[in-house]
């Protein structure tokens, strides 16, 4: 269930928040893993533990969930912190990070890969490098999907290299994170994506505006960010400018499909809006999501009322 966020924005010294700073800074350079706390057998789907390679050559671990007499395939990437199988916020340490922004129930995608399947798709949900049981690379860092898009490359040439799913049409359900390094890697490999025939992507977001956000509701200075950024760039040699979903959405070149809670107290609509407007084709949609200011209730949206979704997979897959 959705929590209500606390916002009333404590009140710390230089020290902390120079701790804080400092933490969230190093949680970029070493990100840290949810585990898989779920599998795909618990709502009765069959399921393959699958590994295969990133396009640099990371080991990816994720589940093959096939759907019989099927030539569709969906490839499920997750958001920034999660697994395949979502995130477990009722525990610690992500309760305490995420509660006070009204995001502290847990995130289960197994659901998402029931309604999938039972809609008539194949499912291959997989985690990204440095998170679940994916390899380490690159020193640990988040990048926000500069080093990411090689994953998503790496799951579309394993899916074409599978003898089940070599001539499947293929469709992208990129969350977040997982939407960031789409778009990163639609920048950076545009070849990838020649036969891919659509994305369903909830909620993208930039790195300084989330970070903005999350310095706002701890009460920090506005003018810190730039403290922030300087910490984050020592620790993994990223600033915000390098990790800029809004110009990689300019390189979008199949039809997409965009939501995201309007009133997200971790974001500022115009930035999904900019990255909407900057996308290229005309076969595009933005849905927004209101009543909430829960970030996470846009990850469980699919679960809620999964028809809009459905109805873009089987526009361009059928």
């Amino acid at each position: 269930m959705t929590e209500i966020a606390t916002n009333k924005a404590p009140q710390l010294s230089n020290e902390q928040i120079n701790d804080m700073l400092q933490q969230i800074a190093d949680g970029y350079g070493q990100q840290r893993r949810s585990p898989v706390m779920h599998t795909p057998a618990e709502l009765g789907l069959d399921y393959e533990n699958v590994t295969f390679p990133s396009r640099d050559g990371v080991p990816l671990e994720g589940w093959f969930i096939p759907a019989a007499g099927s030539n569709r395939l969906i490839i499920a990437n997750h958001p920034l912190g999660f697994s395949r199988s979502g995130l477990p916020t009722q525990f610690e340490p992500w309760h305490s990070q995420w509660a006070p922004s009204g995001n502290g129930f847990e995130i289960n995608f197994i659901p998402d890969y029931k309604i999938l399947h039972d809609a008539g798709y194949n499912v291959l949900a997989y985690d990204l490098r440095n998170h679940g049981f994916s390899g380490a690379a690159n020193g640990g860092i988040a990048s926000g999907g500069i080093f990411e898009a090689r994953d998503v490359v790496g799951s579309l040439q394993y899916a074409r290299s599978r003898a089940e799913t070599r001539d499947m049409a293929i469709g992208l359900f990129s969350r977040c994170l997982g939407c960031s390094s789409t778009f990163s890697a639609m920048a950076q490999f545009p070849e990838a994506f020649n036969d891919v025939r659509c994305l369903v992507a909830p909620q993208p977001v930039s790195t300084q505006i989330i970070m903005q956000r999350r310095l706002a509701l701890a009460g920090v200075a506005a003018e810190r960010i730039k403290d922030l950024e300087q910490r984050i760039i020592l620790r993994t040699g990223l600033g915000f400018a390098a990790r800029n979903p809004r110009e990689w959405a300019k390189h979008v070149c199949i039809p997409t499909f965009l939501y995201q809670v309007h009133d997200d107290i971790l974001t500022q609509p115009s930035d999904v809006q900019t990255m909407f407007d900057n996308i290229p084709i005309a076969e595009k949609q933005l849905l927004w999501i209101y009543g909430t200011t829960a970030r996470w209730d846009g990850y469980v949206e699919f679960q809620r009322r999964p028809q809009p979704m459905l109805e873009w997979f089987a526009q361009y897959m059928s």
